[in-house]
């Protein structure tokens, strides 16, 4: 069974579970978001849209949590297979995710601030506005947040191949420390050299 924490070897169940739910509500928003948009204005389209914000507001709060734990929890460190610059660079990844895990819900909900739209999360709790309506406030924030969606597919890209390289070839055990407890009884560890 999986312990909650992490060590300094592998990742606790709870660090795994942010992780991929997080993973999967982001592919799908970012789905639900180019096909909502593309719908004709109406009730249809207004609940995916409420969908979509209550979503949103999720992946944030998991974020923020997810910080608070990491901020706690050092987790394993580099493993001798990973070259200094991948280090830096997967550090840096993680970094600028986090930022458009945060950066998407907010402005989203400026946005919907702006256009005069409070946020409803699963109509249980109203957010308050984070600004006053103003058509040029909404504008530019919806236009920011499709920005933001489109670096993080950018950087979901390298992080994904990232682990797989370290999977395929350096045959390391990168992206089984992040596996979910069933995936590792499916699929075996690879032997290198790097693992014991």
């Amino acid at each position: 069974m999986s312990r909650l924490s992490d060590t300094s070897t592998a990742f606790g169940a709870v660090t795994k579970l942010a992780h991929w739910l997080t993973a999967l509500a982001v592919f799908g928003m970012i789905g639900l978001g180019w096909y909502m948009a593309d719908l004709p204005l109406g009730a249809g389209k207004l609940d995916l849209y409420g969908l979509h914000k209550s979503i949103g507001v999720l992946i944030l709060g998991v974020t923020l949590a997810r910080l608070g734990w990491r901020s706690r929890q050092p987790g394993p460190g580099t493993l001798p297979s990973h070259a200094p610059w991948e280090h830096l660079l997967a550090k840096a990844t993680h970094l600028a995710l986090y930022a458009c895990l945060i950066g998407l819900p907010l402005t989203g909900w400026i946005s919907s601030s702006g256009a005069g739209f409070p946020v409803s999360v699963f109509g249980v709790v109203t957010l308050p506005n984070l600004v006053s309506p103003d058509p040029a406030i909404q504008k530019g924030a919806i236009e920011v947040h499709g920005w933001i969606v489109w670096g993080l597919i950018l950087l979901i890209v390298p992080h994904v191949l990232g682990a797989l390289k370290h999977h395929v070839v350096d045959k390391d055990e990168t992206l089984r420390r992040m596996a979910p407890h069933a995936a590792k009884v499916l699929a075996p560890p690879l032997q290198s050299e790097s693992s014991q």
